[in-house]
């Protein structure tokens, strides 16, 4: 076993020092803390531009529609602030082509008392000024309606009453609404998580054994060692890696959002609070991350044992990278409607599970017995994969020229049998 820990700690320490991985990892860190501070940065330099209240010049032709309007922008704690005008229309426009002023809003009344407004502007994408508008002047269309129709302001209210409507879903998979809305944010932050993890950490692992190989180092390091050691000590030494460096990121992510306080950071609080998730879902998402990432791991410390040269890892890890592609695009589509009846049958195919099975235990009532046996499952197919990637393994490193294909797993556990 001490040779097994030397090279867990060798490969836990390698990359931990490399400049990709500390700049990476620094650098995530630091677009955590800029994102949660986004709102902030982004009203700073707002307020550089803008010394005070939004000043709209505005043309009313009923003289009836200012006052009304900018009690609704007063009473909705607007920074509009609506400025009358005896200018031309026509000089108005001309100020706007010169820069002189942002904008301006014409307002009048037709034969049936129905507000028309024109908001001028040079602005394209503008939406939120003329938002604002539109709504304060729905508002005052209303109260003129009402009192066209003599209504009182509690009839008024009463038109917009909400309707009660809700949702009894009687199925025996079926969860509250609440619940399904934070299991679905969970299940697609778990599907990046891994999708993720398992692209970047198990082609480290594949890249790792390749830079041995081709360095002429693995030829020393088993003759010391078995390969079947060296592959699960690669392994478990790069993932226990993945785990800290995810670890870190949640960490900084919960301190950034913490730290910032702001209406945007406060509401992803509450919508990531995940108060009406089952405990035992979390457990899932841990168990099927892990055994996840170390069927991905194993299979690419095989794949990156049948080549010798670093410019080959990515074409040899390629199916595995479409495993794992497939996965991810079968759970998304699955987050709308986990029902679906394929979804139930790939949630038991072991490359498919961390992703599929996680999707259905998260968002429905499943028998105990489903998500057990997916994992039953995966575990046998991680005992396969690692028993024959270890045979594969003890012959693929020390097979070395051109890879052709995965042909040469035939070949390599030939030579592991020599």
């Amino acid at each position: 076993m001490r040779e097994f820990w030397i090279i867990f700690k060798q490969a836990f320490l390698t990359k931990a020092k490399t400049k990709s991985f500390v700049i990476t990892t620094v650098i995530v860190m630091a677009g955590m803390f800029l994102l949660s501070n986004l709102p902030r940065i982004l009203e700073t330099f707002d307020g550089l531009g803008n010394d005070g209240a939004a000043e709209l010049k505005i043309v009313d032709t009923t003289g009836q529609l200012k006052d009304p309007l900018a009690a609704v922008l007063q009473a909705n704690e607007s920074d509009i602030t609506l400025e009358s005008t005896g200018q031309s229309e026509s000089e108005l426009e001309k100020q706007v082509q010169d820069k002189d002023i942002d904008s301006y809003l014409t307002l009048s009344l037709d034969d049936s008392n129905t507000i028309q407004a024109t908001y001028t502007t040079l602005s394209s994408i503008e939406t939120s000024l003329p938002d604002t508008l539109k709504n304060a002047l729905q508002t005052v269309q209303a109260g003129i309606k009402a009192d066209e129709l003599s209504l009182s302001s509690d009839q008024v209210d009463s038109l917009f009453t909400q309707v009660n409507f809700e949702k009894n879903n009687i199925s025996s998979s079926a969860k509250s609404e609440d619940e399904l809305n934070q299991a679905r944010v969970l299940v697609y932050i778990l599907m990046f998580v891994i999708y993720f993890a398992v692209i970047l950490y198990s082609s480290m692992i594949a890249t790792e054994v390749a830079t041995e190989k081709s360095s002429r180092v693995m030829e020393i390091l088993i003759s010391s060692v078995s390969p079947v050691k060296h592959m699960f000590a690669k392994v478990l030494g790069i993932g226990t890696l993945g785990i800290v460096q995810i670890i870190i990121y949640a960490i900084t992510g919960f301190i950034a959002f913490k730290t910032s306080a702001s209406e945007v950071t406060e509401g992803l609080g509450s919508f990531f609070s995940f108060k009406d998730i089952n405990p035992i879902t979390l457990v899932y998402a841990v168990v099927f991350f892990l055994l996840g990432y170390f069927l991905y791991a194993t299979l690419a410390a095989l794949l990156g044992s049948l080549v010798s040269r670093t410019e080959d890892v990515q074409q040899m890890i390629m199916p595995m990278t479409l495993l794992i592609v497939a996965a991810f695009i079968l759970a998304a589509s699955g987050l709308g409607n986990p029902e679906l009846t394929y979804l139930k049958y790939a949630s038991f195919f072991p490359f498919f599970t961390p992703l599929v099975m996680f999707l259905r235990v998260g968002m429905l009532d499943l028998p105990l017995w489903e998500p057990l046996l997916a994992i039953a499952i995966m575990l046998v197919t991680i005992f396969v994969l690692g028993w024959f990637g270890a045979r594969v393994y003890r012959g693929g490193v020390l097979m070395y020229g051109p890879s052709r294909s995965l042909k040469d797993i035939k070949k390599a556990i030939q030579l592991g049998k020599e």
